[in-house]
């Protein structure tokens, strides 16, 4: 596909949520690459101005992400609604797993939109900041439920320990194509759950290789 064909045709509907315009943002960063693809490039594509699409998203680095602000809000949610006698981890590891579930026809642009926050540089740095959003969604639940300040040790290793076990779950989704994401992340987070004993943590050969 040369660059042209992306372009709107006469009489398309302008696209203006925050879902629509990551998926097109995505497609041309499949295309043509993150570095090549200008904010121009998917405002055009789109069918929207520049000053538009930067109401939505301050920047490319964002554009990936989608609406990432909402699917946070929407794990709080999930967790305050949590029932008081389901422990910490248990409650977290739902919670986790509700916020890592997509409609079948968003699975491929996810697989894309993580592919490139793991791999692309410019977006590793940014992604830094998004991670820190979600381990405080994570450790403020944390904390009211340890009766602990959010800064603590306790709620501190538990947002790194639930985004570490979600990263590594990604990673492994992203080399196989037939892999199944909620399964990967649910071996992921029964390790947090019940330890490296026998049966769950990799058989180690001699030289320290998995």
């Amino acid at each position: 596909m040369n660059e042209r064909s992306v372009a709107p045709r006469m009489g398309r509907q302008p696209l203006t949520t925050r879902a629509a315009l990551s998926h097109v943002a995505l497609q041309l960063f499949l295309e043509r690459g993150f570095e090549q693809t200008t904010v121009d490039d998917i405002a055009t594509a789109a069918g929207i101005g520049r000053r538009t699409l930067f109401r939505y998203f301050p920047s490319k680095n964002d554009l990936p992400w989608g609406d990432f602000e909402a699917e946070l809000a929407r794990m709080r949610v999930f967790l305050a609604a949590t029932d008081a006698t389901v422990s910490v981890g248990d409650a977290l590891a739902a919670a986790v797993i509700e916020f890592n579930r997509f409609p079948p026809e968003e699975v491929p642009y996810h697989r894309e939109r993580m592919h490139l926050l793991l791999n692309v540089p410019a977006l590793l740095a940014h992604s830094t900041l998004r991670y820190a959003e979600w381990r405080r969604v994570v450790s403020d639940f944390a904390a009211d439920r340890l009766g602990v300040a959010v800064d603590a040790i306790e709620p501190t290793v538990i947002g790194w320990v639930f985004l570490g076990a979600s990263l590594a779950a990604y990673e492994q989704w992203l080399r196989t194509d037939d892999s199944d994401l909620i399964e990967l992340l649910e071996s992921a987070l029964v390790l947090l759950r019940e330890g490296f004993a026998p049966g769950h943590s990799p058989t180690v050969q001699p030289g320290g290789r998995a």
